[in-house]
C-alpha cells in the first residue's frame, strides 16, 4: 500500500505576537490559511526507513537525520519502517511552513499506513510550532505557542499569490529582533465571513518590521505585490515569503506570472486558498 498526502503552504494571514514566555517561546495569535503548491509526501512500508527528496527545490534540502520528515517518522514505534519520498516545491526557511507541512503530512501518513494513533499535540510541537496547525491544512485560528487550534467554519472565496525573493531568513533572528514582545491580539473575527477581507486589512504581522531590517528584499516583494492592488498583502510567518490576496483566480495568477517575468530568480505560486 502506498499513501500520498499533500503538504500545502501555510500562510499566516495575520500574526500577532502577544507575549514571551519564561521558557523562551512566544505566545501567538494568528489566522492561518493554506495554499496547495504541489508539495507532497509519499509513504510505503519497507524493510528499513529511508527518505528520498525530489522536486524543483530538492537540491536545497539534502537528506539528513535532522530532517523533519525523518523525525516525524521516528515518533512511531520500532518496526514501522517506511520508505518515504518527499516532493519539494517550496523554498527552505521561507515563512510558509514547508518543513512543518512535510512533517504533518508524514505524521498523518504514518498513522494511516500503520493504523496507529497520531502523536499528541505536545509531541507534535517538539517538531516545530507550526506542525499542529499544518495537521489540518484548512483555515484555522492558531493561538498559544501553536497548540491551540480553532477551526473556522469557512473563509470567503479568496485567491493568493505567494512570492519569495530567493532568500532564507532565520526565524530565531527575526523573533530576537522584535522590539515589543507584548502586542495586542487580533480583533474579534466578524460574524459575516464576507467581512473577513476588510477585517484582515486591519490586522498585522508583528514580525514583518524586524524581517525587513534583516532582509530588505521583503520590502521589494511587498512593493511588487501592492502594484497589483490586492485586497491585502503582507509577509507570512517570519518571512521572507509574502502574499497578496485577490477575489479572483485570474488576478492571483496574473500577479504571479508578471512578478515571475520581472524577477526570474524569485519563487512564485498562486491558486485558491484551501477551504476545508
Amino acid at each position: 500500500m502506498t499513501i500520498r498526502l499533500n503538504a500545502p503552504a501555510k500562510i499566516n494571514l495575520c500574526l500577532h505576537v502577544l507575549a514571551l514566555r519564561p521558557d523562551g517561546r512566544h505566545v501567538l495569535d494568528s489566522l492561518v490559511a493554506f495554499l496547495d503548491c504541489g508539495e507532497w509526501v509519499e509513504l510505503r512500508r519497507a524493510a528499513k526507513t529511508s527518505l528520498q527528496i525530489i522536486g524543483p527545490q530538492s537540491a536545497n534540502l539534502p537528506v539528513s537525520a535532522n530532517n523533519l520528515v525523518l523525525r516525524a517518522a521516528g515518533l512511531f514505534p520500532a518496526g514501522c519502517d517506511t520508505e518515504i519520498t518527499l516532493h519539494k516545491t517550496m523554498p527552505i526557511a521561507s515563512g510558509i511552513g514547508g518543513g512543518s507541512a512535510d512533517a504533518a503530512a508524514t505524521l498523518n501518513g504514518m498513522a494511516q499506513l500503520w493504523d496507529l494513533p497520531l502523536p499528541d499535540v505536545t509531541t507534535q510541537l517538539d517538531l516545530g510550532a507550526d506542525v499542529p496547525v499544518c495537521m489540518q491544512s484548512r483555515p484555522v485560528v492558531m493561538q498559544g505557542i501553536g497548540e491551540i487550534i480553532s477551526l473556522l467554519p469557512k473563509l470567503p472565496p479568496l485567491f493568493a499569490c505567494l512570492v519569495n525573493p530567493a532568500c532564507a531568513v532565520s526565524t530565531v533572528l527575526i523573533f530576537n529582533q522584535l522590539v515589543s514582545k507584548a502586542n495586542p491580539a487580533m480583533d474579534a473575527l466578524p460574524g459575516d465571513i464576507l467581512q473577513i477581507p476588510d477585517w484582515l486589512a486591519q490586522q498585522r504581522n508583528d514580525l514583518q518590521a524586524p524581517a525587513i531590517l534583516a532582509e530588505p528584499m521583503v520590502t521589494s516583494v511587498l512593493t511588487e505585490l501592492r502594484a497589483h492592488a490586492p485586497i491585502v498583502s503582507r509577509m507570512s510567518g517570519s518571512g521572507a515569503t509574502c502574499f497578496a490576496l485577490f477575489k479572483s483566480l485570474e488576478a492571483a495568477q496574473f500577479c504571479a506570472q508578471t512578478t515571475q517575468a520581472a524577477h526570474p530568480n524569485w519563487w512564485t505560486a498562486s491558486g485558491p486558498l484551501l477551504a476545508s
